[in-house]
């Protein structure tokens, strides 16, 4: 190696750690943009925790975040219920697929501005970790998981009001069907069961997983797909078997990473 090549490595170097040295704005920056004063603040610190950091099991956001999927979830689905009043079925779960998924997700966390204030490992933190879309939507889902602990459904309600517009008529529009979704209701219109996914393997480091996932359909041969995330393999292993089968079009690939 050079002295130029050196020179440029410790300069790489030197400027990751202090990026990884810099100070966290403060919490109160945070809360406002996401519309919510914590009054228990712990409960928003272990919400932007990540496993790497965390002391011990509970540590970290992924009780919270288990719980604020389902309050995202039944948060969206009233909004919606409420807002297309002749919407069938079908129409609304079309929505609420594309109101609660985790590119939807991590683009809100994005606007929070969460990265500087993630608790993360060195390793994550030197990996990127920051802008990772995974980490990203886990810890949008925990944030909601801590404010419903913290004040109750309608304060959680409030914010997914805020900043996931459940009444935006082109929320997810035919046009805007992921392939999960589209094999779904492929399915549910024929009385099958629910396309079931499973992890095939899952191979690379904690900060850059790689999954290949099977999708399962009653009748049919599974479906595979590969991706950086189990969202994105699972969306691969929907398009896969659609276009295989010919079943409608195919909805086009996204390009965004996600939810491992």
């Amino acid at each position: 190696m050079t002295k130029g090549a050196e020179r440029a490595g410790e300069a790489g170097a030197s400027s990751r750690a202090r990026r990884a040295h810099r100070p966290k704005p403060p919490l109160s920056e945070l809360e406002e943009r996401i519309g919510h004063a914590f009054a228990d603040r712990e409960l928003l610190v272990r919400a932007l925790t990540h496993t790497s950091k965390a002391a011990g099991r509970g540590g970290s956001y992924q009780r919270l975040e288990f719980l604020g999927d389902r309050v995202l979830g039944l948060a969206v689905a009233d909004g919606l219920y409420a807002a297309f009043p002749d919407a069938d079925e079908g129409d609304l779960s079309r929505r609420l697929a594309g109101l609660v998924r985790r590119e939807t997700c991590a683009g809100v966390a994005e606007r929070w501005e969460v990265g500087p204030h993630l608790i993360l490992g060195q390793g994550e933190v030197m990996g990127g970790g920051r802008r990772n879309q995974t980490i990203l939507a886990d810890v949008c889902e925990a944030i909601l998981g801590a404010v419903y602990v913290d004040a109750g459904f309608s304060a959680a309600w409030a914010v997914v009001e805020r900043h996931f517009q459940p009444a935006e008529p082109a929320a997810a529009g035919p046009r805007g069907r992921d392939a999960k979704s589209a094999l779904q209701e492929w399915a549910m219109g024929r009385a099958l069961p629910v396309p079931a996914y499973t992890v095939v393997e899952r191979t690379g480091p904690d900060h850059a997983p790689h999954f290949r996932i099977a999708v399962a359909v009653e009748g049919l041969e599974p479906g595979h797909g590969e991706g950086t995330s189990k969202r994105v393999a699972e969306q691969a292993a929907a398009r896969a078997l659609l276009e295989r089968e010919g079943i409608g079009a195919a909805p086009p690939e996204s390009g965004s990473g996600e939810d491992a």
